[in-house]
Protein backbone atom coordinates (compact mmCIF):
# COMPACT_ATOMS: atom_id res chain seq x y z
CA UNK A 1 0.00 0.00 0.00
CA UNK A 2 1.31 3.52 -0.50
CA UNK A 3 0.38 4.83 3.00
CA UNK A 4 0.36 3.40 6.57
CA UNK A 5 -2.66 1.53 7.41
CA UNK A 6 -5.02 3.95 10.07
CA UNK A 7 -6.73 2.22 12.81
CA UNK A 8 -10.06 2.63 14.51
CA UNK A 9 -12.61 0.66 16.84
CA UNK A 10 -11.14 -2.37 17.70
CA UNK A 11 -11.31 -4.47 20.33
CA UNK A 12 -8.22 -5.90 22.06
CA UNK A 13 -7.53 -8.62 23.81
CA UNK A 14 -4.10 -9.57 25.53
CA UNK A 15 -3.32 -12.17 22.60
CA UNK A 16 -3.59 -8.90 20.62
CA UNK A 17 -1.22 -6.95 22.52
CA UNK A 18 1.49 -9.53 22.61
CA UNK A 19 0.90 -9.35 18.67
CA UNK A 20 2.27 -5.56 18.80
CA UNK A 21 6.36 -5.63 18.15
CA UNK A 22 8.31 -4.05 20.69
CA UNK A 23 9.00 -1.95 22.56
CA UNK A 24 5.55 -0.20 22.34
CA UNK A 25 5.28 3.54 21.88
CA UNK A 26 3.44 5.43 24.33
CA UNK A 27 0.24 6.34 21.95
CA UNK A 28 -0.10 2.55 21.58
CA UNK A 29 0.18 1.88 24.98
CA UNK A 30 -2.73 4.22 25.47
CA UNK A 31 -4.39 3.29 21.95
CA UNK A 32 -4.60 -0.39 23.10
CA UNK A 33 -6.27 0.77 26.65
CA UNK A 34 -8.94 2.85 24.69
CA UNK A 35 -9.51 0.36 22.23
CA UNK A 36 -9.94 -2.02 25.10
CA UNK A 37 -12.46 0.05 26.88
CA UNK A 38 -14.80 0.44 23.86
CA UNK A 39 -15.88 -3.53 24.45
CA UNK A 40 -17.75 -1.69 27.76
CA UNK A 41 -18.88 0.82 25.77
CA UNK A 42 -22.81 0.90 25.42
CA UNK A 43 -23.95 0.08 21.60
CA UNK A 44 -25.26 3.54 21.60
CA UNK A 45 -21.62 5.13 21.40
CA UNK A 46 -20.13 2.51 18.99
CA UNK A 47 -22.75 2.86 16.77
CA UNK A 48 -23.20 6.99 16.70
CA UNK A 49 -24.78 8.25 14.13
CA UNK A 50 -22.23 10.96 14.47
CA UNK A 51 -18.84 9.89 14.10
CA UNK A 52 -17.21 13.08 15.34
CA UNK A 53 -18.98 13.05 18.60
CA UNK A 54 -17.97 9.24 19.51
CA UNK A 55 -14.42 10.20 18.41
CA UNK A 56 -14.73 13.22 20.82
CA UNK A 57 -16.31 11.37 23.73
CA UNK A 58 -13.35 8.70 23.70
CA UNK A 59 -10.77 11.36 22.88
CA UNK A 60 -8.76 9.55 20.59
CA UNK A 61 -6.41 11.67 18.49
CA UNK A 62 -6.82 10.19 14.69
CA UNK A 63 -3.12 11.69 13.66
CA UNK A 64 -1.70 10.18 16.40
CA UNK A 65 -3.23 6.91 14.99
CA UNK A 66 -1.22 7.31 11.42
CA UNK A 67 2.11 6.87 13.64
CA UNK A 68 1.43 2.77 13.66
CA UNK A 69 3.58 0.57 11.24
CA UNK A 70 1.23 -0.89 8.42
CA UNK A 71 2.81 -4.46 9.60
CA UNK A 72 1.07 -3.31 13.54
CA UNK A 73 -1.73 -2.31 11.46
CA UNK A 74 -2.49 -5.02 9.99
CA UNK A 75 -1.71 -7.43 12.81
CA UNK A 76 -4.80 -5.27 14.52
CA UNK A 77 -6.61 -5.82 11.96
CA UNK A 78 -6.45 -9.52 11.70
CA UNK A 79 -6.95 -9.95 15.31
CA UNK A 80 -10.09 -8.51 15.09
CA UNK A 81 -10.85 -11.25 12.49
CA UNK A 82 -10.18 -13.53 15.45
CA UNK A 83 -12.44 -11.37 17.74
CA UNK A 84 -15.37 -11.53 15.29
CA UNK A 85 -15.12 -15.28 15.14
CA UNK A 86 -14.91 -15.51 19.04
CA UNK A 87 -18.10 -13.38 19.34
CA UNK A 88 -19.91 -15.10 15.95
CA UNK A 89 -18.82 -18.71 17.63
CA UNK A 90 -20.68 -17.37 21.20
CA UNK A 91 -23.97 -16.09 19.17
CA UNK A 92 -23.87 -19.36 17.07
CA UNK A 93 -24.49 -21.16 20.23
CA UNK A 94 -27.12 -19.76 21.69
CA UNK A 95 -28.93 -19.32 17.68
CA UNK A 96 -28.69 -23.40 17.44
CA UNK A 97 -30.29 -24.17 20.83
CA UNK A 98 -33.17 -21.91 20.01
CA UNK A 99 -33.68 -23.06 15.89
CA UNK A 100 -32.81 -26.39 17.38
CA UNK A 101 -35.69 -26.27 19.33
CA UNK A 102 -38.03 -24.66 17.14
CA UNK A 103 -37.62 -27.15 14.35
CA UNK A 104 -37.62 -30.13 16.46
CA UNK A 105 -40.97 -28.83 17.40
CA UNK A 106 -42.18 -27.85 13.66
CA UNK A 107 -40.97 -31.55 12.43
CA UNK A 108 -43.03 -32.88 15.11
CA UNK A 109 -46.16 -31.38 13.60
CA UNK A 110 -45.36 -31.76 10.17
CA UNK A 111 -42.71 -34.68 9.20
CA UNK A 112 -42.01 -32.95 5.93
CA UNK A 113 -39.40 -30.23 8.02
CA UNK A 114 -36.82 -31.66 9.66
CA UNK A 115 -34.94 -30.30 12.73
CA UNK A 116 -32.19 -28.01 12.12
CA UNK A 117 -29.12 -30.42 14.19
CA UNK A 118 -27.02 -28.76 16.64
CA UNK A 119 -23.50 -28.55 15.96
CA UNK A 120 -20.39 -28.45 18.11
CA UNK A 121 -18.11 -27.58 14.63
CA UNK A 122 -19.00 -26.19 11.51
CA UNK A 123 -22.98 -26.58 10.97
CA UNK A 124 -23.64 -26.63 7.05
CA UNK A 125 -27.32 -25.60 7.73
CA UNK A 126 -26.35 -22.25 8.86
CA UNK A 127 -24.53 -19.28 7.41
CA UNK A 128 -23.63 -16.20 8.65
CA UNK A 129 -24.37 -13.28 6.26
CA UNK A 130 -23.62 -10.55 8.86
CA UNK A 131 -22.77 -10.82 12.31
CA UNK A 132 -26.33 -9.89 13.32
CA UNK A 133 -27.81 -11.98 10.06
CA UNK A 134 -28.05 -15.36 9.99
CA UNK A 135 -28.98 -17.71 7.24
CA UNK A 136 -30.82 -21.07 7.87
CA UNK A 137 -31.74 -23.87 5.85
CA UNK A 138 -34.23 -26.10 7.29
CA UNK A 139 -33.85 -29.15 5.64
CA UNK A 140 -37.41 -30.95 3.92
CA UNK A 141 -37.56 -34.74 3.60
CA UNK A 142 -40.17 -37.05 1.59
CA UNK A 143 -38.12 -35.86 -1.93
CA UNK A 144 -35.76 -38.04 -3.09
CA UNK A 145 -34.08 -39.11 -7.01
CA UNK A 146 -34.09 -35.68 -8.45
CA UNK A 147 -33.79 -35.27 -12.22
CA UNK A 148 -33.99 -32.06 -14.21
CA UNK A 149 -37.15 -31.33 -15.80
CA UNK A 150 -37.71 -31.97 -19.81
CA UNK A 151 -41.12 -31.06 -20.35
CA UNK A 152 -41.36 -27.35 -20.89
CA UNK A 153 -44.53 -25.65 -20.08
CA UNK A 154 -46.44 -22.52 -19.35
CA UNK A 155 -48.20 -21.80 -15.94
CA UNK A 156 -51.22 -20.32 -15.77
CA UNK A 157 -51.90 -20.34 -11.91
CA UNK A 158 -51.94 -17.83 -9.58
CA UNK A 159 -51.45 -18.38 -5.55
CA UNK A 160 -54.89 -19.48 -4.95
CA UNK A 161 -55.11 -21.94 -7.24
CA UNK A 162 -57.32 -19.50 -9.79
CA UNK A 163 -56.76 -19.04 -13.64
CA UNK A 164 -54.46 -16.59 -14.81
CA UNK A 165 -55.02 -15.10 -18.53
CA UNK A 166 -51.58 -14.78 -18.92
CA UNK A 167 -48.69 -17.24 -18.09
CA UNK A 168 -46.41 -16.38 -15.00
CA UNK A 169 -42.60 -15.32 -15.27
CA UNK A 170 -40.51 -17.86 -16.43
CA UNK A 171 -37.62 -18.38 -14.07
CA UNK A 172 -34.25 -16.69 -14.74
CA UNK A 173 -30.88 -16.58 -13.31
CA UNK A 174 -30.67 -18.65 -9.72
CA UNK A 175 -34.06 -19.63 -9.99
CA UNK A 176 -36.38 -22.52 -11.60
CA UNK A 177 -39.67 -24.36 -11.20
CA UNK A 178 -40.03 -27.51 -9.13
CA UNK A 179 -42.23 -30.39 -10.04
CA UNK A 180 -43.02 -32.81 -7.65
CA UNK A 181 -42.58 -35.61 -11.25
CA UNK A 182 -38.70 -33.97 -10.96
CA UNK A 183 -38.75 -36.73 -8.02
CA UNK A 184 -38.28 -40.62 -8.44
CA UNK A 185 -39.64 -41.23 -4.74
CA UNK A 186 -42.28 -38.51 -2.98
CA UNK A 187 -44.41 -38.70 0.02
CA UNK A 188 -47.90 -38.23 -0.46
CA UNK A 189 -47.76 -34.74 1.58
CA UNK A 190 -46.31 -33.20 -1.23
CA UNK A 191 -48.99 -34.16 -3.81
CA UNK A 192 -51.59 -32.27 -1.17
CA UNK A 193 -53.04 -28.44 -1.99
CA UNK A 194 -51.53 -26.99 0.86
CA UNK A 195 -48.25 -26.57 -1.11
CA UNK A 196 -48.96 -28.19 -4.82
CA UNK A 197 -50.98 -26.82 -8.11
CA UNK A 198 -50.75 -28.28 -10.78
CA UNK A 199 -48.07 -30.64 -10.02
CA UNK A 200 -45.73 -28.19 -8.68
CA UNK A 201 -44.63 -27.97 -5.11
CA UNK A 202 -44.74 -23.46 -4.91
CA UNK A 203 -42.49 -21.99 -2.49
CA UNK A 204 -45.41 -19.53 -1.33
CA UNK A 205 -47.19 -22.21 -0.32
CA UNK A 206 -44.40 -24.25 1.40
CA UNK A 207 -43.61 -20.95 3.21
CA UNK A 208 -46.99 -20.30 4.12
CA UNK A 209 -47.10 -23.93 5.94
CA UNK A 210 -43.82 -23.34 7.37
CA UNK A 211 -44.60 -19.51 9.19
CA UNK A 212 -47.79 -21.35 10.88
CA UNK A 213 -45.93 -24.06 12.03
CA UNK A 214 -42.84 -21.64 13.07
CA UNK A 215 -45.78 -19.14 14.76
CA UNK A 216 -46.67 -22.13 16.69
CA UNK A 217 -43.32 -23.70 17.98
CA UNK A 218 -42.90 -20.44 18.97
CA UNK A 219 -45.40 -20.62 21.70
CA UNK A 220 -45.68 -24.43 22.11
CA UNK A 221 -41.86 -24.03 23.41
CA UNK A 222 -41.74 -21.08 25.67
CA UNK A 223 -39.98 -18.89 23.17
CA UNK A 224 -42.22 -16.00 23.07
CA UNK A 225 -39.79 -13.62 25.19
CA UNK A 226 -36.51 -14.74 23.16
CA UNK A 227 -38.27 -15.14 19.44
CA UNK A 228 -40.23 -12.82 17.64
CA UNK A 229 -41.68 -13.43 13.87
CA UNK A 230 -40.46 -10.35 11.87
CA UNK A 231 -43.01 -9.50 9.00
CA UNK A 232 -41.50 -7.63 6.30
CA UNK A 233 -40.75 -10.14 4.06
CA UNK A 234 -42.03 -12.92 2.14
CA UNK A 235 -39.69 -14.98 3.37
CA UNK A 236 -39.70 -16.44 7.03
CA UNK A 237 -37.41 -14.08 8.99
CA UNK A 238 -37.29 -14.28 12.75
CA UNK A 239 -35.50 -12.01 15.68
CA UNK A 240 -33.74 -13.84 18.09
CA UNK A 241 -32.61 -12.35 21.80
CA UNK A 242 -28.89 -13.24 22.44
CA UNK A 243 -26.58 -12.18 25.17
CA UNK A 244 -24.37 -10.74 22.57
CA UNK A 245 -27.07 -9.22 20.36
CA UNK A 246 -30.35 -9.11 18.76
CA UNK A 247 -29.55 -11.31 15.46
CA UNK A 248 -32.35 -11.55 12.83
CA UNK A 249 -32.37 -15.26 11.17
CA UNK A 250 -33.97 -16.20 7.75
CA UNK A 251 -35.29 -19.98 8.25
CA UNK A 252 -35.74 -21.19 4.65
CA UNK A 253 -37.15 -24.33 3.75
CA UNK A 254 -34.64 -26.16 1.49
CA UNK A 255 -34.68 -29.48 -0.19
CA UNK A 256 -31.11 -30.53 -0.54
CA UNK A 257 -30.34 -32.63 -3.83
CA UNK A 258 -26.64 -34.05 -3.30
CA UNK A 259 -26.98 -36.45 -6.38
CA UNK A 260 -26.93 -33.61 -9.18
CA UNK A 261 -25.34 -30.64 -10.65
CA UNK A 262 -27.57 -27.75 -11.41
CA UNK A 263 -27.59 -27.78 -15.75
CA UNK A 264 -27.98 -23.60 -14.85
CA UNK A 265 -24.78 -24.10 -13.56
CA UNK A 266 -22.28 -24.03 -16.77
CA UNK A 267 -19.15 -24.15 -14.13
CA UNK A 268 -16.14 -24.79 -14.85
CA UNK A 269 -15.60 -22.47 -17.45
CA UNK A 270 -13.07 -23.59 -20.30
CA UNK A 271 -9.74 -23.06 -19.99
CA UNK A 272 -9.17 -21.84 -16.10
CA UNK A 273 -6.58 -22.73 -14.17
CA UNK A 274 -8.71 -22.35 -10.76
CA UNK A 275 -9.19 -24.53 -9.16
CA UNK A 276 -7.82 -27.57 -10.20
CA UNK A 277 -9.91 -30.22 -12.26
CA UNK A 278 -9.95 -32.85 -9.37
CA UNK A 279 -11.02 -29.95 -6.94
CA UNK A 280 -13.80 -28.96 -9.36
CA UNK A 281 -15.41 -32.29 -9.35
CA UNK A 282 -15.12 -33.38 -5.71
CA UNK A 283 -17.07 -29.78 -5.27
CA UNK A 284 -19.89 -30.78 -7.99
CA UNK A 285 -20.23 -33.94 -6.05
CA UNK A 286 -21.71 -32.04 -3.22
CA UNK A 287 -24.63 -31.03 -5.41
CA UNK A 288 -26.98 -27.92 -4.86
CA UNK A 289 -30.23 -26.94 -2.82
CA UNK A 290 -33.35 -25.53 -3.71
CA UNK A 291 -34.65 -22.74 -1.25
CA UNK A 292 -37.98 -21.08 -0.50
CA UNK A 293 -37.27 -17.67 -0.46
CA UNK A 294 -40.00 -16.29 -2.63
CA UNK A 295 -43.82 -16.55 -4.82
CA UNK A 296 -43.33 -19.27 -7.54
CA UNK A 297 -39.29 -19.86 -7.84
CA UNK A 298 -37.03 -21.75 -5.54
CA UNK A 299 -33.32 -20.31 -5.51
CA UNK A 300 -30.48 -22.23 -6.22
CA UNK A 301 -28.27 -22.90 -3.74
CA UNK A 302 -24.89 -24.08 -3.84
CA UNK A 303 -23.35 -23.51 -0.38
CA UNK A 304 -21.92 -26.18 0.12
CA UNK A 305 -19.54 -26.56 -3.06
CA UNK A 306 -18.56 -22.58 -1.94
CA UNK A 307 -17.82 -23.84 1.70
CA UNK A 308 -15.60 -26.53 -0.14
CA UNK A 309 -13.94 -23.84 -2.11
CA UNK A 310 -13.71 -21.58 0.86
CA UNK A 311 -11.72 -23.90 2.79
CA UNK A 312 -9.42 -24.75 0.28
CA UNK A 313 -8.01 -21.38 -0.56
CA UNK A 314 -4.81 -21.02 0.57
CA UNK A 315 -3.29 -25.15 -0.02
CA UNK A 316 -0.48 -23.74 -2.17
CA UNK A 317 0.13 -21.36 0.75
CA UNK A 318 -1.22 -17.79 -0.61
CA UNK A 319 -3.14 -15.27 1.80
CA UNK A 320 -6.62 -15.53 -0.08
CA UNK A 321 -8.16 -15.91 3.21
CA UNK A 322 -6.60 -13.59 4.92
CA UNK A 323 -7.65 -10.95 2.51
CA UNK A 324 -11.04 -12.20 2.31
CA UNK A 325 -11.41 -11.90 6.48
CA UNK A 326 -9.82 -8.44 6.21
CA UNK A 327 -12.10 -7.24 3.46
CA UNK A 328 -15.22 -8.96 5.34
CA UNK A 329 -14.09 -7.23 8.85
CA UNK A 330 -13.70 -3.61 7.05
CA UNK A 331 -17.52 -3.68 5.39
CA UNK A 332 -18.65 -4.80 8.69
CA UNK A 333 -16.95 -2.22 10.85
CA UNK A 334 -16.29 0.73 8.78
CA UNK A 335 -17.82 0.39 5.10
CA UNK A 336 -21.23 -1.08 5.54
CA UNK A 337 -22.04 -1.70 9.07
CA UNK A 338 -25.67 -2.47 10.44
CA UNK A 339 -28.90 -5.46 10.77
CA UNK A 340 -28.89 -5.85 7.13
CA UNK A 341 -25.78 -4.28 4.90
CA UNK A 342 -26.31 -4.18 1.14
CA UNK A 343 -23.15 -6.25 0.49
CA UNK A 344 -23.12 -9.38 2.82
CA UNK A 345 -20.40 -12.02 3.27
CA UNK A 346 -22.28 -14.05 0.46
CA UNK A 347 -21.31 -11.17 -1.97
CA UNK A 348 -17.67 -10.93 -0.80
CA UNK A 349 -17.35 -14.78 -1.60
CA UNK A 350 -18.45 -14.17 -4.97
CA UNK A 351 -15.64 -11.57 -5.28
CA UNK A 352 -13.18 -13.73 -3.81
CA UNK A 353 -13.92 -16.78 -6.27
CA UNK A 354 -13.73 -14.70 -9.39
CA UNK A 355 -10.55 -13.03 -8.36
CA UNK A 356 -8.60 -16.20 -7.43
CA UNK A 357 -10.52 -17.21 -10.89
CA UNK A 358 -8.68 -14.10 -13.09
CA UNK A 359 -5.43 -14.45 -10.66
CA UNK A 360 -5.19 -18.43 -9.98
CA UNK A 361 -1.52 -18.70 -9.39
CA UNK A 362 0.46 -18.23 -5.97
CA UNK A 363 2.73 -15.36 -6.91
CA UNK A 364 -0.25 -12.79 -6.72
CA UNK A 365 -1.39 -13.88 -3.57
CA UNK A 366 1.54 -14.15 -1.65
CA UNK A 367 1.81 -10.41 -0.53
CA UNK A 368 -1.26 -9.25 1.83
CA UNK A 369 -0.10 -5.24 0.99
CA UNK A 370 -0.92 -6.00 -3.22
CA UNK A 371 -3.65 -8.67 -3.11
CA UNK A 372 -5.41 -6.94 -0.84
CA UNK A 373 -5.92 -3.52 -2.95
CA UNK A 374 -6.68 -5.89 -5.84
CA UNK A 375 -9.80 -7.51 -3.92
CA UNK A 376 -11.21 -4.15 -3.22
CA UNK A 377 -10.34 -2.98 -6.56
CA UNK A 378 -12.78 -5.78 -7.59
CA UNK A 379 -15.52 -5.07 -5.36
CA UNK A 380 -15.25 -1.51 -6.04
CA UNK A 381 -16.19 -2.70 -9.84
CA UNK A 382 -18.73 -4.36 -8.90
CA UNK A 383 -20.57 -2.37 -6.20
CA UNK A 384 -20.25 0.87 -9.11
CA UNK A 385 -21.93 -0.98 -11.42
CA UNK A 386 -24.55 -2.52 -9.67
CA UNK A 387 -23.62 -5.80 -11.20
CA UNK A 388 -21.60 -8.94 -9.39
CA UNK A 389 -22.04 -12.31 -10.93
CA UNK A 390 -22.91 -15.39 -9.35
CA UNK A 391 -19.94 -17.66 -9.36
CA UNK A 392 -21.75 -20.76 -10.25
CA UNK A 393 -24.49 -19.25 -12.55
CA UNK A 394 -22.93 -15.99 -14.32
CA UNK A 395 -26.34 -15.40 -15.55
CA UNK A 396 -27.44 -13.89 -12.39
CA UNK A 397 -26.68 -10.91 -10.94
CA UNK A 398 -26.77 -10.76 -6.90
CA UNK A 399 -27.04 -6.92 -6.82
CA UNK A 400 -30.20 -7.03 -9.22
CA UNK A 401 -32.56 -6.21 -6.47
CA UNK A 402 -29.96 -4.25 -4.31
CA UNK A 403 -30.93 -0.89 -3.56
CA UNK A 404 -29.05 1.57 -5.50
CA UNK A 405 -28.50 4.76 -3.12
CA UNK A 406 -26.63 2.31 -0.89
CA UNK A 407 -24.77 1.14 -3.34
CA UNK A 408 -23.45 4.27 -4.61
CA UNK A 409 -22.67 5.40 -1.29
CA UNK A 410 -20.54 2.50 -0.92
CA UNK A 411 -18.88 2.80 -4.04
CA UNK A 412 -17.72 6.71 -2.79
CA UNK A 413 -16.02 5.03 0.07
CA UNK A 414 -13.95 1.99 -1.34
CA UNK A 415 -12.95 4.60 -4.34
CA UNK A 416 -12.16 7.18 -1.33
CA UNK A 417 -10.21 3.93 0.33
CA UNK A 418 -8.41 3.03 -2.77
CA UNK A 419 -7.28 6.33 -3.19
CA UNK A 420 -5.96 6.89 0.36
CA UNK A 421 -5.95 3.02 1.66
CA UNK A 422 -6.10 3.68 5.10
CA UNK A 423 -8.82 1.72 8.03
CA UNK A 424 -10.36 5.07 9.28
CA UNK A 425 -12.10 5.05 12.44
CA UNK A 426 -16.32 4.54 11.37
Amino acid sequence: MDSPLQLGNENLSEEVKRQVPSPLTQFQRNFIQTVTLLRKLPARVLHCKKPRAAVTLLRIDQEAVKSLTEEDAEDFLLSKVDLRRQQISHTLDEVQEVIHQLTTEVSRQDLRFQAVPYSDTYNGNIKVLAPSQFLITVPMRGLAGYREAREQHWRYYSLKGTRLSCPLRAPEGLQQWLQVEQFMKSIWQWHEADVNIEGDIVPAKVLQVFRQLVEKAITTCHLSGKVSMLTNSPAVWVAVETSVCQVEIELAPTVEIPTAWSEKAQWPRCRKCWPSPEKVECIKSFGFNLLARSNYHWQLSFSQAEQVLLEQLDEDGGCRRQCFQALRQLMEDVWCPGKRPVITSHHLQMVLFWTCEKHPHLKDWQDFENAFPRLVRKLHKCVSQHFLKHYFVPRSNLLQSTNSSELDSLAQKLAFFLKNPRISLP
